[in-house]
């Protein structure tokens, strides 16, 4: 048996080599690590409990972030993931720049953008941050992008403000950026595809409390403050709330939008609450962290969340979460580079593009809980009816 060697960072991701999903289960066994730490998807790491912390990285070589990500993606810790499209001599048509590297829903994103890349013709690069919503690390990868000179640019901003001057940049040197999940508060950009956070949040909220007969004591888990939706779903479940006078909002705590920092801050909400009726949580990767907490705890209550991630479909229909709302990443990447292949050449396309949500229980599962490579995608002129102008239309000389 190959000896396994066990490598984590500073944000309780760990990894091992030689890499592979199977090695990895092996190195949960040796560590005691349950399944439940296991992240999936387009990344596959585990993470530390934070009351195992010391002791786990007692057993591991400390590496940074980005070596982490090395050997994910490369299967070696020197290796390196990311070149500059200049120096490497390579070229991508279109690169999507994302906020972090560990949500699953983004990894939806990427498989819908690259459906829609091989209709038109189109090669396709994504990146992220090595630490997850670092505002600075993802400036610096719009610039380093920008400076390749794709044809184009989707990115998922980490702050409503703090990527303006790089998205503006990308915009003088004709690089044209669309934006998907998140808008920034700049208007130099192309075209938006998302859903209303607000109207989305006040919808499963609402469900939530319908399920609890329109009483009870609810505890709000909020997203990184500096995220651009994380007012705009609380502002939602607030709303919700004031429309039940049965309902009251006990205190609102931040998960900043990842697994881990929703577990520890769960397992000081239940500390300091004998009584919770129900949590409303802002992503899903957060409502893992919180059904972490309640499995160890021994509690109960219902959890409600937002994207339609497959883990959370997973956990509706075994019980362990009530439902979550539809934010559709896969069809916001899909038709995103449905609007940049258009405006590459030469079709109008629409300023926004917002869809509608829908609720996801164990009544209402249908194709939510297939993997995102088989889910179906509303069509672009399905999307029609959503769509807000004015439109925009690139000259071609």
């Amino acid at each position: 048996m190959v000896r396994l060697r066990y490598l984590c960072d500073r944000s309780r991701h760990i990894v091992c080599l030689p890499y592979s999903v199977e090695n990895l289960h092996v190195m949960a066994q040796d560590l005691r690590l349950s399944r439940g730490w296991f992240h999936d998807g387009r990344w596959p790491h585990y993470d530390m409990p934070a009351h195992r912390i010391e002791e786990l990285t007692a057993r591991c070589e400390v590496v940074s972030p980005r070596a982490i990500l090395n050997v994910i993606r490369t299967g070696d810790v020197e290796r390196p993931v990311e070149r500059s499209r200049g120096a490497a001599g390579t070229s991508a048509d279109v690169v999507v720049i994302m906020k972090n590297q560990v949500n699953p829903a983004y990894g939806g994103a990427l498989v819908g953008a690259a459906r829609a890349a091989a209709r038109f013709g189109l090669t396709l690069r994504g990146v992220a941050p090595a630490v997850a919503d670092d505002i600075d690390e993802q400036r610096a990868l719009v610039r380093r992008t920008v400076a390749a000179r794709p044809s184009a640019v989707i990115l998922l901003p980490a702050h409503a403000s703090a990527l303006n001057d790089a998205i503006e940049e990308a915009d003088a040197h004709g690089v044209p950026v669309f934006h998907i999940v998140s808008k920034p508060m700049t208007s130099a950009w192309i075209n938006y595809v998302a859903t209303d956070s607000v109207a989305m949040a006040r919808d499963i909220a609402g469900h939530l409390f319908d399920h609890l007969g329109g009483a009870g004591e609810i505890v709000i888990m909020d997203g990184t403050p500096g995220a651009i939706a994380s007012p705009q779903r609380h502002q939602g479940f607030v709303d919700a709330a004031g429309e039940r006078p049965g309902i009251r909002i006990v205190e609102s705590v931040c998960g900043y939008l990842l697994r881990e920092p929703a577990y520890a801050a769960t397992q000081d909400v239940l500390r300091r609450h004998a009584r919770i009726d129900g949590m409303l949580v802002a992503n899903d990767l957060m409502a893992m962290g919180v059904i972490d907490a309640l499995r160890e705890s021994g509690r109960t209550f219902p959890v409600a969340s937002i994207n339609g991630t497959p883990e959370a479909v997973a956990a509706i229909k075994a019980g362990a979460m009530l439902a979550t709302a539809s934010f559709n990443t896969l069809a916001f990447g899909e038709l995103s580079l449905e609007a940049v292949g258009r405006y590459l050449r030469g079709e109008a396309v629409p300023r926004e593009i917002i869809l509608p949500t829908a609720i996801i229980d164990r009544s209402a599962v249908g194709d939510w809980e297939k993997p995102y490579e088989e889910r179906p995608v509303p069509s672009w002129d399905q999307t029609r009816a959503h769509w807000i102008g004015p439109m925009r239309q690139r000259s071609i000389a």
